[in-house]
């Protein structure tokens, strides 16, 4: 079956164009790729690829990571999805591993995802030299070296790399549109896809190397974004997620919140010094 990769682009056109090396290189290519930008104007001095490339143009000033997803969803022809984060440089056989696995089941399938320290040419190095630098991120579970494996807690889906039919896409209705600005698209995505019946997988094969850019610890910078999506997931679900964040934000004063409370009271909004006191130097690799 036919696989259409998917990436949302804001900015970051240096690991735009390491991700397109990466697909360049691909044991089986994917039908096309499909960029959908969250700016005005497309970059284009970008590598040229042996499969087509479609463009989407998404508005709006809060980062629409959502809608940009189902803008490029609906612009791609292929029966497979498969989303790629812009910092995501794939292995060469991320595209095979997932069709293989979207072929034998349907479900949404899970990459593993290894982080890279700053400073590297990864557009230019080869992704098994660049691997030797990734790092496991600590909290996520272990993949299979090959072939797929069930993962209990459909929670485990981030938007760095996953996959499903684009039958499977369209009975879900894509990603919740109210979702905008920083946080919580995918989790809500991977909710509605337990509910409805879809199980989650770890497939071997699928990894992607993720290019390092700064961290902040807490993301203070996506205060307001984190809190809003937060509160709609709530709404819709009944629990919490980003529950890690809002624990973070409660513990430096800025919000009254715990688990069981229903709703957030927001005590005081994060200054600029904050802010910028908890952006990571960039031997930090992720939060």
């Amino acid at each position: 079956m036919s696989a259409s990769v998917l990436t949302i682009v804001r900015g970051r056109i240096d690991h735009l164009r390491a991700l397109m090396s990466g697909l360049a290189r691909q044991t089986v290519a994917p039908l096309e790729l499909v960029i959908a930008w969250m700016q005005p104007q497309r970059e284009h001095t970008l590598p040229d690829l042996p499969f087509p490339v479609r463009h989407v143009f998404v508005s709006g000033d809060a980062l629409p990571l959502a809608a940009a997803r189902n803008r490029a969803a609906d612009a791609a022809a292929g029966e497979h999805l498969i989303f790629l984060d812009v910092d995501c440089i794939p292995s060469p056989t991320t595209v095979e591993a997932y069709g293989s696995a979207l072929a034998q089941r349907d479900g949404v399938m899970l990459g593993e995802v290894l982080y890279l320290p700053g400073g590297l040419p990864s557009e230019t190095l080869s992704f098994d030299t660049l691997l030797r630098d990734g790092v496991l991120h600590p909290s996520k579970p272990a993949f299979p070296s090959h072939g797929m494996a069930e993962e209990p807690d459909s929670g485990q889906l981030w938007g760095l790399s996953f996959a499903l039919r684009r039958k499977s896409w369209m009975l879900l209705g894509g990603m919740d549109e109210k979702f905008y600005g920083y946080g919580g698209e995918e989790t809500d995505l991977a909710r509605r896809a337990a509910e409805a019946g879809l199980p989650t997988f770890r497939v071997g094969g699928a990894r992607a190397l993720h290019q390092h850019h700064t961290v902040h610890i807490p993301p203070l910078q996506h205060f307001d974004d984190i809190l809003r999506n937060a509160a709609l997931y709530r709404a819709k679900h009944g629990v919490w997620c980003m529950d890690y964040w809002l624990g973070q934000f409660a513990e430096r004063g800025l919000i009254a919140w715990s688990a069981d409370r229903p709703d957030i009271r927001i005590l005081r909004h994060p200054g600029t010094q904050e802010i910028a006191a908890a952006r990571q130097p960039d031997t930090v690799l992720f939060s």
